[in-house]
This record gives C-alpha cells, sequence and structure tokens, in this order.
C-alpha cells in the first residue's frame, strides 16, 4: 500500500460494540488518514445511530470485498466461521486485513499465515489480545529473539472485573456477575469469558508470537471461575491473596513449553496482583531482562478500537507481521507432562478417587466442604477434565513456575 496516499479506504465487516468504536475513533483521530467506505452488517434494516450515512450499509460482503476502490478491509463481528470466510476471502484477492476476532485466529491461525505469505499480503490482530495493551507487536518485534521464558497474565477484563468486586469491593460472586451483565462487561451469557475460554484464545495467539509454535485450542487444558464459592474467598482471604484467572505460557527448559488457563492464588508481590476491574495485565519474562510489565484496558469499545486504529495505520507503512520465531531452527515441544500445585474444593465429588495426586501436602475436611492441596501431572488434569466440570468442585493453580524469582 503506497503510504503517500491521502486515504485509507476501509470496508468494515460488523458493527456493533467494536465496530461503532472503531467509527468513531476514526472520526475523532485527525492523523488516520483513513475512512470507512462501506460497512457490511447482517441486519441492513437495523436502526442505525442517526450520525453514520445510512448509504454506507449493504448486507452484502460481495460489496465489500469486490469493491476495487477498497484498501483494506476490518473484521469485527462476533462469529468465528462467518469471520473466518471473509478473512480467507480478502487475502486471497490480496487484500489486507484488520481482525479483533481472537476466537476465529485461535482456530484458524496457521491456515491464515500461509495464506498471507501465498497471497503476499497482511493480516494485523493486536486487538485479539488484551484490547488496548500493543502485546502482539511488541512480542514480534522487542522479543525476537530465543530469550524470552515465559507470558503470563491477566488476559479478560470481564472475569477481573467480577473477581475484582469479590476480593476489593467484598461482593458476592452472583452480584458481582450481575454487575459486569448490568455494566455491559459480561454478556447474558457470560461462559465465554468466565470459564476461560476468551483467554484461551489470546492465550494460544500470544504463544505464536512469544515462541513460535501453535498449540490447538482443544489441547489446552482451561478452567474457569463460574464454580467458585464463598469457601474459595474464604480460604484465600485467610492467605492474604486474591484469585485471579490467569493465562500463562511457560519454557521448561531449553526445548519444552506448556500453557494452561486456570485460577490462581496471586499474592500481593506479583504485578498481577494489582491488576483490577476491566484492566488487564501481562508479565513478559526473559532470560536477560527478568520481568516487563504491561497493563491497560482491556474490554470495552474505545480501548479495543485504538488497538484496531493502531493496526489500521501501521497498514500505512506496509507493516507486517513476520513470524521470525516460526523460522527458528530449533522450536520448543508443547509438553503437557509438567507437575502443578493445585488446590481442590470439593463437597460429594470424591476427588482423591478422581485425581491422581502425586504428592498431597494438606487436606481438609468438613460439614461445609472439603478441599486438597497437592501435586498433580497437567496431563492427569486434561485427562480427567469432564469430572472437573462438578458443580460442587473447584480448581485454582498455586504457582511454582520461576516462585523463587518474584
Amino acid at each position: 500500500m503506497d503510504s503517500q496516499r491521502s486515504k485509507i479506504k476501509i470496508g468494515l465487516f460488523g458493527f456493533g460494540t467494536v465496530g461503532k468504536g472503531i467509527y468513531e475513533v476514526l472520526r475523532k483521530s485527525k492523523n488516520a488518514h483513513a475512512e470507512i467506505v462501506g460497512i457490511c452488517v447482517r441486519d441492513i434494516s437495523k436502526p442505525r445511530p442517526g450520525d453514520v450515512d445510512k448509504a454506507l450499509f449493504t448486507d452484502r460482503p460481495a460489496d465489500i470485498l469486490e469493491n476495487p476502490e477498497i484498501d483494506l478491509i476490518v473484521e469485527v463481528i462476533d462469529k468465528a466461521e462467518p469471520a473466518f470466510g471473509i478473512v480467507k476471502a480478502a487475502l486471497e484477492r490480496g487484500i489486507p486485513v484488520v481482525s479483533g476476532n481472537k476466537a476465529m485466529l485461535a482456530a484458524h491461525l496457521p491456515e491464515l499465515i500461509e495464506l498471507q505469505r501465498r497471497h503476499d499480503t497482511a493480516l494485523l490482530y493486536d486487538a485479539s489480545s488484551c484490547g488496548s495493551i500493543p502485546v502482539i507487536r511488541n512480542l514480534e518485534e522487542y522479543y525476537d529473539n530465543d530469550l524470552l521464558l515465559e507470558v503470563k497474565g491477566i488476559l479478560n477484563g470481564s472475569s477481573n472485573f467480577i473477581l475484582s468486586r469479590v476480593f476489593d469491593h467484598g461482593e458476592n460472586y452472583a452480584d458481582a456477575l450481575r454487575r459486569a451483565q448490568e455494566l455491559g462487561f459480561a454478556e447474558s451469557d457470560p461462559s465465554f469469558d468466565i470459564e476461560g475460554y476468551d483467554s484461551l484464545f489470546k492465550l494460544v495467539i500470544i504463544t505464536v508470537h512469544a515462541l513460535g509454535v501453535y498449540v490447538s485450542p482443544k489441547d489446552v487444558f482451561t478452567y474457569g471461575i463460574s464454580h467458585i464459592h464463598d469457601s474459595d474467598i474464604r480460604y484465600a482471604r485467610e492467605k492474604r491473596v486474591k484469585i485471579k484467572l490467569v493465562a500463562q505460557v511457560v519454557k521448561i527448559g531449553e526445548d519444552r513449553f506448556t500453557m494452561f488457563v486456570m485460577p490462581e492464588f496471586v499474592g500481593p508481590s506479583k504485578y498481577i496482583y494489582s491488576v483490577d476491574d476491566e484492566y488487564n495485565g501481562v508479565v513478559i519474562r526473559g532470560e536477560c531482562y527478568d520481568r516487563q510489565f504491561m497493563f491497560g484496558k482491556g474490554a470495552g469499545s474505545l480501548p479495543t478500537a485504538s488497538s484496531l486504529l493502531s493496526d489500521i495505520m501501521a497498514r500505512q507503512h506496509n507493516y507486517r507481521y513476520g513470524y521470525k520465531k516460526m523460522a527458528y531452527l530449533t522450536l520448543p515441544e508443547y509438553t503437557t507432562d509438567v507437575t502443578l500445585r493445585v488446590y481442590v474444593r470439593y463437597t460429594t465429588t470424591n476427588v482423591p478417587h478422581v485425581l491422581r495426586f502425586s504428592h498431597i501436602y494438606e487436606q481438609f475436611v468438613s460439614d461445609e466442604s472439603n478441599y486438597i492441596i497437592g501435586d498433580i501431572k497437567l496431563s492427569e488434569l486434561i485427562a480427567k477434565r469432564p469430572a472437573l466440570d462438578a458443580p460442587d468442585l473447584f480448581l485454582a493453580n498455586i504457582p511454582l513456575f520461576f516462585a523463587d524469582k518474584d
């Protein structure tokens, strides 16, 4: 794309919360040098804001994809497979794309990387991971070497808002979830956020840029916060820690790495302990630079739109991801043969019978609830994942990796 052109002509797919946000951000930015010339939506009869030109709207994707005036596609629809169809069609036509659809990217990233190479075009998606925090581009450009050891953090603003209301404001979980829904931080069906899937998809994308390896979401252990109970909250407070939903990818020695998403007991000395409300926080650890911390809003229309705008402006200078780490001669191998230390609270489920612990450090039994703290293989948690969905059971990680270096 010629960086001297007066304006980038954008075809926008989706006009929900984020689509409206990018429309507003482009109107407010004096230096964006970009304008939306077409908007494709599912329901063209739906009422739109009065200050948006109705002539921009269409319900036919071809009106956007086949428009020779359009230089860039911005895709912000809420469904993964239709989004993939749009992005694939655009890349096959040689049209660069900016997307924020983490579910689509996590499912199809290897094919999308190949499409970019085959058709010599670009797909940018910083907005897909952590909202306003530029994680992807930093991993691509600043951490473009094999010294990176770990990326860990709070990647979902909705679940973090809920847990912040619980631990910082004394609300119970149900009231905190209801408040998050009222404020628009959580959907009427909040499972995508509170079950950890949003964090999982972001972690899959981050891992490609952190270590150069793609791991399918189905192969990653993921456990959310929907079964948290007053007894878990009380236990955490007694230990002077908070429970956070944490995603982590970490190298195990020189040639292996592991990754997972689950609640974690986080102490006051950790950077992410103070990441509250709808904010995200990411810790990047390396061999020579110890820890670096990135913090910012991870949810909301305008924070996400600002990240999309950054990608739009990057395309003015023909920026694209190099996927440099994927070209390394020796890439680490994904493994689940690692030992974690976990807290498992239960009432009726026979956890000592269901889960095989290699060592139990603490076991508590009472009329209200029971818990076990012990060491267990990540592969065992994956194998027994269906049993962990029992409504009387809650699982949390007690961090072991780099525990002596924080």
